[in-house]
């Protein structure tokens, strides 16, 4: 539950309202898959991430399709109640486009950090490497680090109980993530550090960022060039524009 101030004005509210369209089309695509790894189970060892098969077997779709398996009704129930609690209203600010890619960037970069781990010589490395990791959790946690930082301020009701600014609600969730979420912990924080870095960096555009600094290289060079003064004060009465 989350609060909502206004002058003069104190409001509860359980949920965002309305779906948004890519919240509505993730949701459905994740109940879809659900069902059919339910009645083929073997749906989802194909699809779920598993870092031995994607760096053994090139399975390199994994990365992506983990996102959209659950291990049961519980495990999808709360990710898909996350998604939309705090998916509809970024959707709303972004514009579905950048949501869209965020979300995506969010769950890869979880994946990423699983693989990387998998190999890393370490004792619990091994083990990730046999492990099969599903859920939309990496996303999830994108999407609760973007929402902290948009918000900061605005209260999150921790277990529907305790009041907790969103900055402090998500350094606790990524906390407890470290001790309660087994192998997954990886994709849980690997999303919440890609999507710091694709807030950050995501809507650069390196070509026109280049364009932009070689004009102004350009229009330096010809006010040099043809001795172009600005202001109009009285000491610069012998300057001449040409």
């Amino acid at each position: 539950m989350r609060r909502y101030s206004s002058p003069g004005t104190l409001a509860y509210s359980f949920t965002p309202g309305p779906m948004s369209f890519a919240v509505k089309i993730l949701i459905w695509t994740n109940v879809v898959a659900f069902l059919v790894g339910w009645i083929v189970p073997t749906f989802n060892g194909y699809l779920g991430l598993q870092p031995y098969n994607v760096i053994g077997r090139y399975w390199v779709w994994q990365p992506v399709t983990y996102m959209f398996i659950h291990a049961g009704a519980v495990h999808l129930l709360m990710n898909m109640l996350v998604l939309w609690w705090f998916g509809v209203e970024l959707e709303r600010l972004w514009g579905t486009t950048f949501f869209v890619k965020f979300y995506f960037v969010s769950g890869i970069a979880g994946a990423a950090l699983t693989l990387l781990v998998a190999i890393l010589p370490v004792p619990f490395g091994a083990g990730l490497l046999v492990s099969t990791i599903v859920g939309a959790s990496g996303a999830i946690f994108g999407l609760l680090l973007a929402y902290a930082m948009y918000f900061p301020d605005r209260p999150i009701y921790l277990y529907f109980l305790f009041p907790v600014p969103a900055k402090y609600f998500v350094m606790i969730v990524a906390a407890l993530s470290l001790f309660t979420s087994g192998t997954a912990w990886t994709a849980h924080l690997g999303g919440l550090a890609g999507g710091y870095v694709f807030l950050k960096f995501g809507r650069a555009r390196p070509l026109a960022e280049l364009k932009y600094r070689y004009f102004k290289w350009k229009m330096n060079r010809l006010r040099r060039k043809f001795d172009i003064y600005h202001g109009g004060k009285e000491k610069d009465w012998d300057r001449r524009l040409h």
